[in-house]
């Protein structure tokens, strides 16, 4: 098939991060104003989004997972659901198809990601935290004090791998929220990616996505950007050149709906070898 034959997806795949408190959850259940967004919360962090107008406030279904160290539920439920096919999460536990709940008639939501039409984004908060209910469920069995050995960081990077890859490949739309971590990168300079497993893993979390955004405080003012060249001290990037910054009012709407925002496609820019070596030195900003 000839690349002008080909259409572009409808969906989108788009990771959100930055320090904590820097507005990643309140950007993404903005989308509300023109979607539907089932949104799994496993930090019990929705309360931010009782600041949204009430209607829509209406077109959020949580789903809550209520995860913690010594009850490590992320990591099985989030495996569970990104497969698609329907699934039964018990409201209490957050637990797919949970025995205590079903004995005792709990009430229960059925998940159907694979189901879903274009007018709903699923949302997971946060990666971070189920990247420490990973961690959790493979030292379940382990002392207080004990260390991940290599072993351990290989099974970390295959659930990883397990949740990640099926986002990529997700036939509906994505939001994932996670925080930041500085890593040194290949070329061995220092960079701020989104926290996606171990350090090293967390390097290349950015792949699986389509649109990579950033979101910091900077004079006493939420930022978000979506560009390439955004920062030079940390990785964003957008596949249909979106670059959120350029709005007024930074919006995720930028790219899911664009013909909303045509302020936000950024133009082409060549990087010739002397103005990338000038970025790194930190005279062109």
């Amino acid at each position: 098939m000839k690349l002008t034959e080909k259409k572009l997806s409808l969906t989108q795949r788009v990771l959100v991060y930055g320090p904590p408190k820097t507005g990643k959850s309140e950007l993404a259940a903005k989308l509300s104003e023109h979607f539907n967004l089932l949104w799994f919360d496993n930090e019990q962090g929705w309360s931010v989004l009782t600041k949204l107008k009430p209607e829509w406030q209406e077109r959020i279904n949580i789903i809550s997972v209520p995860d913690s160290r010594v009850y490590p539920i992320a990591a099985e439920t989030w495996l569970k659901v990104i497969k698609g096919t329907p699934v039964e999460i018990c409201r209490l536990h957050g637990k797919v198809t949970c025995a205590m709940c079903k004995k005792d008639n709990g009430a229960q939501d059925r998940v159907a990601l694979n189901e879903l039409g274009a007018d709903t984004i699923v949302v997971f908060d946060s990666l971070t935290q189920f990247v420490n209910s990973c961690i959790s469920h493979i030292t379940k069995n382990q002392p207080e004090d004990y260390k991940l050995e290599y072993s351990d960081w290989g099974y970390l990077r295959v659930l990883m791998d397990k949740f990640l890859s099926q986002v990529h490949a997700a036939q509906y739309s994505v939001v994932v929220i996670t925080h930041e971590e500085e890593v040194k990168m290949e070329d061995g300079k220092q960079k701020l990616v989104p926290v996606g497993g171990s350090s090293n893993s967390s390097r290349h979390t950015a792949k699986y996505f389509d649109h990579v955004v950033y979101c910091e405080v900077k004079n006493r003012k939420h930022t978000f950007g979506s560009a390439t060249t955004f920062g030079m001290n940390m990785v964003t990037g957008s596949r249909t050149n979106i670059a959120i910054e350029n709005v007024e009012n930074p919006s995720l709407l930028a790219i899911f709906k664009p013909e909303l925002f045509p302020q936000a496609t950024a133009p082409v820019v060549s990087i010739t070898p002397a103005m990338q070596a000038a970025k790194n030195i930190g005279v062109v900003k």
